[in-house]
């Protein structure tokens, strides 16, 4: 034991001094005494005291005195090594705790007591593992059973020391000193002098000493600078390194005698005490002072309510005086009304008694002037009937004869017209007929283009599956080919290297007749072989010209396919109005005959009715002829049917065209509302298109919608047709009903008035549209039918902007989920000095991506709401695009190991920080609830920052930091969870048992793999009902017109 001991104490100082030299540590000397003669002698062979003892047990006839002689023989030089002097078999060795010595009496015997290797062998060959494990194989057992070795219990104790010592070299070891405290075997006493011994002996003494010469208090720079850093406050506001941020702290503490190594600074004993010290007195310094702060902070608190309490006291005493002045006035008040009804009711009672006199006196005045004015108005009366009498029937006279010449006079012009109006007739029949034959004509080419492009597109996709089966054949045959070239140039080469092979033997034995026949031939079949591969080459290029030749001949009908498209676009448009010119023809003549035949009838009557007929044909009901808006039309009215009615429907197909051009281009906004929609509403008002049951006005408007979202890319051009899309849905959700519902009653309309063009006849009467307000409109299925395209525009154009600002987001959110390599010792510098400056661009190299996606988040609310886009669309992409944002960092976190860790979360969670600031700088209105689609990565990245994890519950973490995140997310999350900052540990075993029984529970119910990942929302949560309740109609009153179309005199309606 005592050799041992020493033994480990000189290694113990080896390493002191190592240390010491390898962090060149100025005037640090170690006095350690040394033992290492005396270990030399000891465990040396031949010659040392464990040799010396297993040869004198291994001779026969020696004993313990024996023993002792050869040690004074052999070590009566050694310093470490003397002879009692009343002894003759003790001897005495001088370690460095003292002298010791030692009875060889028994070592003999002890050294030769060891164990039987057949008694380990059976031992270890025991069913028990525990008796196993204690008896190990010996290299001595393993060897034949004939080949014996002599093994003692000093050579096993060397060999044993030897393995520790090896062991030892190759770790870091600590070690535990046991002491016996007292001789009596009670607890908390303890024997100074027996304890300092065992202290001595046992080498901890002379350990505290070395430690003391070589400092033994050691901390690094960035653990140092972390601690004290309050010592010296101003490194935290500079950019310095840690070496000098060390020394400036020790500076301003005034410490002498500590040291600086490359790592680590090193102090004396007591310093660190003393600087902890320091330390706590600062810290003392500052909680008193904020402890001041706190309690003003209470007092004045205490003062402000004991005013507050004082003043209310006040207010409720002054009341109380107010209240009984006011009852001493209402008092005063009632006595003088009372006084008042008294005095009125003794007045009142003497002047209904002179009243009651004097109406009697009137009465009786009165009643005769009454009876003598009735006398004089029923005279009166009767002459006024003689009169009247007579004089009616003189009028009446006169009258017949007046009428009898009018309907005279109006029958014979109106017959006059009626003629000129059947010629005009019979000249639209005949244009009518021109028309529909134009229109059969222009049909059939339409559908001989028809089928020219279906067959053209047949032609297309049999010659590409042609082209195709052709390709996979002459690639089979030119892979066969360059297997067939690959084994004929494996054959030459072999037949040359037999060739070869053959013509060095021949050189070898000229004597040896060469026969040349084989090699002949094989040069034979060797040119065929080339001339085979050079056709082959030859065939792959042809093949290649015709694959070439196949593909321009493809796309040169690709490109007449379109041009055929396009032509039948063209043939269609052109179709489409001349059936609009033609139903506004049949609309016209259809007007004209009914007319006619009124007239004809008309005339009929006027002959059949003689000159005393009070019929209702002669009545003033077809002097006044109403319109179909129940306007009275003059006989001029008549006149306006001679213009031409080719001029007519063009002057409409112009005023259809000048609409749908001005709404193509960008025309703005007026009052924050989009002009274009309100400018369409209008005219489909005023155009009565609603009510239309054929129009191709709406296909037309449809037209420029699609047209708007073949620019995918532009986020303005979509912004700018998602508010005026969805500006027009608004308002038709809210205007228009189906024929027989509820609400206004629906009038009677003429049949003649079916079609667009016949619903313009009528623009220029006295029929004006109310525009202030959105009106109900009973429409029909074509209108029904744009608004359902129209919705389904809303929702394309909505989900392109959404998709075009993920496809931007997501390049960034790939590395805003981890700390860039290059930046993490930064952000550990940073977090350690706490610098502003350094932190700012920390920040500013950690941030680039974060700042980048609130860019991007500021540029399209920007884009939004320049172009007037309602705010429900805004709040609900950008609750969709913070949802996009928490999937992706959530499922990156759960699937990548290396992103769930404690810098990762702090750095994940600065940028969400960011993300909060800008929805706190954004109007409600537009943000919304988008910050609480971030809840599951919020929850998630708070959960990695906090600390000591360990010490935290199951119940702690699913109610109060993670109540959304689902058992198999936490699982995920604690297990892959890694502090690469503070090397903290993860959730205790506890708490990961209880998610697994939970999980294990759960497994029946939910046995998805990815279960535990966020799925992202592609559909548009907004229902027309949202759409429409997000806007009120009165703020379209004030929208003002485009000016090119107020220009125009065809749109002066809506000016109004």
């Amino acid at each position: 034991m005592r050799s041992s001991s020493n033994t480990l104490i000189s290694m113990f100082s080896r390493w002191s001094k190592k240390n010491i030299q390898k962090k060149r540590l100025i005037g640090v000397t170690s006095s350690l005494w040394t033992t290492k003669r005396f270990l030399i002698s000891l465990r040396r062979k031949p010659g040392g005291i464990i040799a010396l003892l297993d040869e004198t047990c291994m001779l026969r006839n020696s004993n313990h005195e024996t023993f002792a002689e050869k040690l004074y023989q052999k070590f009566k030089d050694n310093p470490h090594f003397s002879r009692p002097k009343f002894s003759r078999s003790d001897f005495t060795i001088h370690h460095y705790a003292g002298n010791v010595t030692y009875q060889t009496d028994l070592f003999l015997d002890k050294n030769i007591d060891y164990a039987v290797n057949e008694h380990q062998d059976l031992l270890h060959a025991s069913t028990s593992p525990f008796v196993s494990s204690l008896f190990p194989p010996s290299e001595e057992s393993t060897k034949s059973n004939k080949s014996t070795k002599f093994t003692s219990i000093g050579s096993s104790f060397k060999q044993q020391l030897q393995g520790l010592l090896e062991t030892l070299s190759s770790t870091e070891p600590h070690y535990m000193r046991c002491i016996k405290p007292n001789n009596v075997l009670k607890p908390a006493i303890f024997e100074n002098s027996n304890v300092l011994q065992q202290l001595r002996c046992g080498g901890v003494l002379e350990a505290i000493r070395i430690s003391c010469l070589g400092y033994p208090t050691r901390r690094t720079f960035e653990e140092f600078v972390d601690r004290f850093s309050v010592l010296r406050p101003e490194v935290l506001g500079l950019c310095y390194d840690e070496v000098t941020a060390t020394n400036m702290v020790l500076e301003k503490v005034n410490l002498t005698g500590y040291q600086i190594g490359k790592t680590k600074v090193f102090l004396r004993a007591g310093q660190m005490a003393e600087l902890d010290a320091r330390r706590t007195e600062v810290l003392s310094y500052s909680a008193s002072k904020i402890q001041r702060k706190v309690r003003s902070f209470l007092a004045r608190r205490n003062f402000i309510q004991l005013r507050m309490s004082s003043v209310q006291l006040q207010a409720m005493c002054r009341g109380q005086i107010a209240r009984h002045y006011y009852e001493d006035l209402r008092r005063k008040a009632a006595s003088l009304k009372i006084q008042t009804y008294y005095r009125m009711h003794f007045a009142r009672k003497n002047y209904k008694a002179l009243y009651s006199a004097s109406t009697t006196i009137q009465s009786g005045l009165r009643g005769m002037t009454a009876r003598n004015e009735f006398h004089f108005r029923q005279q009166t009366k009767a002459a006024v009937i003689i009169q009247s009498c007579c004089r009616s029937d003189l009028a009446s006279s006169r009258y017949m004869g007046l009428k009898k010449a009018a309907i005279t006079t109006q029958c014979a012009w109106r017959g006059r017209v009626a003629r000129r109006e059947l010629r005009k007739l019979k000249m639209a029949a005949k244009e009518s007929g021109a028309l529909q034959a134009a229109k059969n004509k222009l049909e059939k080419q339409v559908e001989e283009l028809t089928w020219r492009l279906q067959l053209e597109k047949r032609m297309r996709t049999d010659m590409e599956e042609a082209k195709t089966q052709e390709n996979k054949k002459l690639q089979q045959q030119l892979q066969e080919l360059q297997f067939q070239s690959k084994e004929t140039k494996d054959i030459l080469r072999r037949e040359q290297e037999n060739t070869k092979t053959a013509l060095e033997k021949a050189a070898l034995v000229p004597e040896i007749q060469i026969d040349t026949t084989h090699v002949d031939k094989l040069t034979a079949e060797n040119e065929n072989l080339k001339t085979l591969v050079i056709s082959l080459e030859t065939k792959i290029e042809e093949t290649e010209q015709k694959f070439e030749e196949m593909k321009k001949a493809r796309e040169e009908l690709l490109k007449i396919a379109t041009d055929a498209e396009s032509k039948i676009n063209e043939l269609t448009n052109t179709m489409l109005s001349f059936q609009e010119k033609l139903t506004n023809m049949e609309a016209e003549n259809q007007l004209l005959r009914q007319q006619a035949l009124l007239h004809s009838r008309l005339k009929t009557i006027s002959e059949n009715t003689s000159p005393k007929s009070n019929s209702t044909n002669g009545s003033p009901h077809y002097e006044e002829q109403m319109t179909p808006h129940g306007t009275p039309r003059a006989p001029k009215d008549y006149g306006n049917f001679a213009h031409p009615r080719a001029s007519f429907s063009e002057r409409q197909h112009d005023t259809v065209d000048a609409l749908i051009n001005c709404v193509t281009e960008n025309i703005g906004f007026s009052e924050g509302k989009p002009v274009a929609a309100i400018t369409i509403y209008k005219c489909l008002v005023h155009w009565k298109i609603f009510e239309t049951e054929k129009t191709s006005v709406f296909d037309r408007l449809i037209q420029i919608f699609g047209s708007a979202m073949q620019n995918h890319d532009s986020n303005e051009d979509l912004a700018y047709w998602l508010s005026n899309s969805s500006t027009l849905l608004i308002i038709l959700q809210k205007s228009l009903k189906a024929v027989g519902s509820t609400g206004t009653t629906p009038h009677k309309r003429p049949q003649n008035q079916s079609s667009f063009l016949g619903r313009m006849v009528f623009r220029s009467s006295n029929i004006t549209v109310d525009m202030d307000l959105v009106r109900q409109i009973e429409a029909k299925y074509p209108a029904f039918l744009f608004k359902q395209q129209l919705a389904a525009f809303v929702e394309g154009l909505y989900g392109m902007i959404r998709d075009n600002v993920k496809k931007e987001l997501s390049a960034l959110l790939l590395h805003a989920i981890q700390v860039p390599r290059i930046i993490k010792a930064s952000m550990v510098r940073g977090r350690s000095f706490g610098s502003s400056s350094l932190r700012g661009r920390s920040f500013s190299n950690q941030g680039s991506y974060w700042l980048a996606i609130v860019d991007n988040l500021n540029e399209l609310l920007n884009i939004l709401r320049e172009n007037c886009v309602p705010a429900i669309f805004i709040r609900k992409i950008f609750t969709q695009i913070f949802s996009f944002i928490n999937a992706q960092l959530f499922n990156s976190l759960l699937v990548r190991h290396e992103c769930c860790s404690f810098s990762n979360g702090e750095y994940v969670k600065q940028g969400l920080a960011q993300l909060e600031v800008w929805c706190g700088e954004v109007k409600p209105e537009y943000a919304g609830s988008a910050l609480h689609e971030l809840r599951h990565i919020r929850q998630a990245v708070g959960f990695l920052v906090i600390f000591k994890k360990f010490r935290i519950s199951y119940d702690e973490i699913v109610n109060d930091l993670c109540p959304v995140l689902s058992v198999q997310q936490l699982y995920k999350i604690c297990t892959q969870y890694w502090d690469d900052k503070y090397n903290t540990e993860s959730v205790s075993e506890e708490v990961l048992d209880e998610m697994r029984t939970l999980m294990t529970e759960e497994s029946g119910h939910n046995a998805s793999e990815g279960a535990f990942l966020l799925d992202d929302e592609i559909s548009m949560p907004i229902s027309l009902e949202e759409i429409a309740d997000s806007m009120d109609v009165k703020e379209f009153q004030n929208v003002a017109p485009p000016s090119e179309l107020v220009a125009m005199s065809a749109f002066q309606f809506l000016k109004s």
